[in-house]
Parts: C-alpha cells; sequence; structure tokens
C-alpha cells in the first residue's frame, strides 16, 4: 500500500507541474527570503503554500481516504497537510525543521534561516510520513 500511495502522491503533484517548476518555486521563495525583501516574500510565499496544499486536498483525499487517511488543514506554517490515521499525525513538510525548538516559525528558521526543500526532498518527507501511519496501523 505504501508504494501505491507514494506513486500517486508524487503522480499527483507532477500532474500539476513538472518536478523543475517546483523546484524553480522553491528557489525563487528562498531567493526571496534570503535577499530579505519582504514584499516579494508575501507576494510568493501564498501561493507557493497554495500550490503544495491543492494537491493534497483536490487530488490526493480520495486515494488517501481510500488507505484510511484524513486529510486536514495543516497546524505547522511549512506543512502541505495534517493526515491522520487511527489517532496518528503526521505533516509532511515542505522545509527542514529543527525539532527541539517548540515555536513552528523558529523551528523552521533552523541554521539561520529557512531551509526550503526541492521536491524530492518533499516527496521523501511524505512517504516517511505515509510510512509512519501506515505502520501505526498495523502495529
Amino acid at each position: 500500500m505504501l508504494n501505491v500511495l507514494t506513486a500517486q502522491v508524487r503522480a499527483a503533484h507532477l500532474l500539476v507541474r513538472p518536478e523543475e517548476e517546483w523546484d524553480a518555486l522553491t528557489d525563487d521563495l528562498w531567493r526571496a527570503y534570503d535577499s530579505k525583501d519582504s514584499d516579494l516574500v508575501e507576494q510568493l510565499c501564498e501561493p507557493y503554500l497554495a500550490s503544495w496544499r491543492v494537491v493534497t486536498r483536490n487530488l490526493l483525499a480520495e486515494p488517501l481516504a481510500a488507505a484510511g487517511i484524513r486529510v486536514a488543514r495543516p497546524a505547522h506554517p511549512w506543512a502541505i497537510a495534517t493526515l491522520e490515521r487511527d489517532g496518528v499525525v503526521q505533516e509532511p513538510l515542505l522545509c527542514s525543521l529543527d525539532n527541539e525548538l517548540p515555536d513552528a516559525w523558529e523551528a523552521a528558521a533552523v541554521d539561520g534561516g529557512l531551509q526550503l526543500q526541492h521536491f524530492n526532498d518533499i516527496m521523501s518527507g511524505y512517504e516517511s510520513c505515509l510510512r509512519e501511519l501506515l505502520a501505526r496501523r498495523s502495529a
């Protein structure tokens, strides 16, 4: 089941845009953060987050529901969605985190600044979330 869901997640995202375009969006937003251009960050951030989130909400809700996974709005500001199954909650993230920091924004600013991930790293994180959800159910 994990392999099927992982393939569906990847395919749904690639249906929206190719990997290179996902990475270009990431790079554009990262450069805006790095240059401290708050106007550009504001202009790019919401569409960036929305583009990732809409895939899960609109294209993946059905296959995830078929696997018993409920999709909800993310709690973390850089999460794609909140995924829940049998009381276990996971959030695929768009950035690296320092999990020891309690504040979500500070945790995302690990190593001195926001560390956005590229497409393949995001897909790997998504797969890890799915693996955790599926493993807990069968345990």
